[in-house]
């Protein structure tokens, strides 16, 4: 599986080898590792997911050593764990300075990580390469050092809304602005990032918002929200919170004998095989804009349905979520990056990464990519997901949209 065809990887691989092998002695000494600063929350309340992307840039890396490394030299990642804020700096700065500085980090899932992280890079001139934290802001703050390859809230957001119109509203023969939306949220900076993206395209697209609601993090019930939404006769639900709010809701759904025609969640737990279980029925029919999943159409994501099978060899147990392949993915297209850049000096690193051109449709995410000017991948973009039956018992997450890289048709509503 090669998902580096746009940027002629067998030249590049020689050319960066032998400027990195040209100096004397080389062939005689090993060459030093490329440390790389692998900053994600392997501990609280996101350290699943975070392990789950974590696990993916393992795999790359693995993967890029076995093929003789950066330009030669093997990479060794230095496993940060970041579970908060100060965390994300603290680890942050001991991996950018003196004999622990890395060459370049890659992170971090998480947008609370995400933002202090990689200001600390930027102020120490270190490459920072974002696999899948979601708030615009990543990107907004004229850093030079960040480059992220994952989608944004407003290409999160957009997905939402697009399937209100182009799915929801005609699964329940009505029109898109005779649907009562509501919008739920965590207060934190993804959350709010994607609430306000979504209320934006609601005015713009005149559909109709009847509650915009915004919680506290990692909140014990959601009994008061979810009364709040009956009140307002929500029909469409869409919810953005952090890995287990959506547990959380489907809880407080169940308990207030009530559920809107649709939830459609963003990312997070949403993706989560032990979200399905804890669940159960209850999840049939929900949606997700969300990561590529594994039950993609393979000619637009190629070597998404194998990731699973190598997760498998290389861990033990099946993936958890797709959050792994995003991370997989996107840790390929910085490997190459550096490789290609022939040296660890930073603006080297920068040309390397604005001259990747790949093609949509070409990784095994189906994201293909080409950078801003502030280090964000145009080429990247959700997937409409929704969980559905699966032919052995229990559910499978799989893509209803776009149409490209659907592989079943949408169920009109929660429960089927």
């Amino acid at each position: 599986m090669n998902s580096m065809q746009g940027i002629g990887r067998r030249a590049f691989v020689g050319l960066a080898g032998a400027a990195w092998a040209a100096s004397p002695g080389h062939a005689q000494a090993p060459a030093p590792d490329l440390r790389l600063g692998a900053i994600f929350p392997l501990s609280g309340p996101s350290g699943l997911l975070g392990d789950e992307c974590f696990r993916g840039v393992e795999l790359a890396v693995e993967e890029r050593n076995a093929a003789g490394g950066i330009a030669g030299r093997p990479v060794r990642l230095v496993r940060a764990d970041a579970p908060d804020e100060a965390a994300a700096t603290q680890e942050a700065r001991r991996l950018s300075q003196g004999a622990e500085r890395v060459a370049a980090f890659l992170g971090s899932f998480a947008t609370p990580i995400a933002l202090p992280a990689s200001q600390v890079a930027e102020l120490a001139g270190i490459p920072y390469f974002e696999l899948g934290a979601l708030a615009d802001a990543v990107t907004e703050r004229g850093f030079r050092w960040i480059f992220r390859l994952s989608p944004r809230a407003a290409d999160f957001a957009a997905t939402s809304i697009d399937a209100v119109a182009g799915i929801v509203a005609p699964s329940l023969g009505v029109a898109p602005d005779a649907l009562r939306l509501a919008i739920l949220h965590e207060e934190a900076a993804g959350g709010q990032s994607v609430g306000a993206a979504q209320e934006a395209l609601i005015r713009v697209r005149s559909l109709t918002l009847v509650e915009r609601v915004a919680y506290a993090p990692r909140p014990a019930d959601l009994t008061a929200v979810v009364n709040r939404l009956r009140g307002q006769a929500a029909q469409v639900v869409l919810h953005c919170g952090a890995p287990g709010d959506e547990v959380s809701l489907f809880r407080a759904l169940r308990d207030a004998g009530w559920r809107p025609s649709m939830v459609i969640g963003t990312a997070g737990g949403y993706g989560l095989t032990e979200s399905a279980r804890s669940i159960g029925d209850d999840m049939l029919g929900t949606m997700s804009a969300d990561w590529t999943p594994f039950e993609v159409n393979e000619r637009v994501a190629p070597g998404a349905r194998a990731f699973p099978d190598l997760y498998l060899r290389r861990y033990g147990a099946e993936p958890r979520s797709a959050h792994g392949l995003a991370a997989y993915a996107g840790a390929r297209v910085a490997l190459d990056a550096l490789h290609r850049a022939g040296s660890t000096e930073r603006d080297r690193i920068r040309a390397a990464v604005q001259a990747t051109d790949l093609a949509e449709g070409t990784t095994p995410t189906g994201w293909g990519v080409r950078f801003d000017e502030r280090g964000q991948n145009l080429r990247a973009a959700p997937v409409l997901c929704q969980w559905q039956a699966a032919p052995t018992g229990g559910l499978r997450q799989v893509a209803i949209g776009p149409a490209a890289a659907a592989v079943a048709d949408a169920l009109p509503r929660l429960g089927g």
